[in-house]
């Protein structure tokens, strides 16, 4: 590919752009930002070859010479995998994200949304492309997750889908691997798929035909919804520990012994 315009480079990673936006939560999530010696260095993304148009769109995108190259190799999961690796080495590209978020090195612990103005949905969907999945259980029900190891990317997640959504969600990591898994499901994995893969938007083609599809979902007739959960408040943990006695506050806090037995024990344990 021939060189680029360096001159375009201040508009490089304009994070209010929502294809700058996409990239940067794209290659936050699933791209790689390596040292070499000197100044030289590079950032990169590999993904599966039938993603690579995704890949050329970053390409565009850049307005330093980037390159796209595929390999085929056995790996753990396949005989034969074939990927499509996209890169670049300039400089001022990489200073350009590492300052707004993408660390040197191992990140997957370190990654945070961006503390300029930023598209949201668009960064978000980023993410999710990279980290994310979207479609059917096998159950039958629409879902969308996202599956980290940064406490960051999963609390602004589950804060962002209250406000689309009102459904709340809380973290917490998974004991065999230390990751968080934010899922949503059905009509609230619905409208967050709309919100995010709206037409005409930047995003790898087969999560956005998923993202379409399950808008077909229709709630059968004799499904129930449940209803929105009741957070707790530091006032009901207080009076919850004062009384220390499920059943007694249960009456006095309008909820379920259940509910009250398992709280007491959360708070009695640390895990809260």
């Amino acid at each position: 590919m021939a060189e680029q315009d360096p001159s375009a480079a201040v508009r490089f990673m304009d994070l209010q752009d929502p294809r700058y936006a996409y990239m940067f939560g794209f290659l936050q999530a699933d791209g790689h930002l390596a040292r070499g010696r000197g100044q030289k260095g590079q950032l990169a993304a590999e993904l599966n070859a039938r993603d690579i148009d995704i890949l050329r769109e970053f390409q565009q995108l850049t307005p330093y010479y980037s390159s796209i190259t595929e390999r085929v190799r056995q790996t753990n999961f396949a005989e034969r995998h074939h990927s499509a690796t996209w890169s670049v080495c300039a400089l001022e590209a990489r200073t350009i994200v590492n300052e707004l978020g993408i660390p040197y090195g191992k990140k997957s612990l370190t990654i945070r949304p961006p503390r300029t103005e930023f598209s949201r949905p668009d960064y978000l969907r980023g993410i999710i492309d990279a980290d994310g999945s979207l479609g059917w259980t096998a159950q039958g029900w629409p879902f969308l997750s996202l599956t980290s190891a940064s406490t960051a990317i999963s609390a602004y997640l589950c804060h962002y889908g209250l406000k689309v959504t009102g459904t709340a969600r809380t973290i917490s990591r998974n004991r065999r691997d230390g990751v968080y898994n934010v899922c949503y499901y059905k009509e609230t994995a619905q409208q967050l798929a709309a919100h995010f893969y709206y037409d005409g938007c930047l995003a790898i083609a087969h999560k956005k035909a998923n993202a379409d599809a399950i808008q077909s979902w229709v709630r059968p007739s004799n499904m129930k919804v449940a209803p929105p959960r009741r957070r707790w408040t530091a006032r009901e943990d207080q009076e919850l520990l004062r009384l220390n006695d499920p059943t007694v506050a249960g009456i006095a806090l309008d909820r379920t012994e259940q509910s009250c037995k398992m709280r007491l024990w959360r708070l009695r344990t640390g895990r809260i």
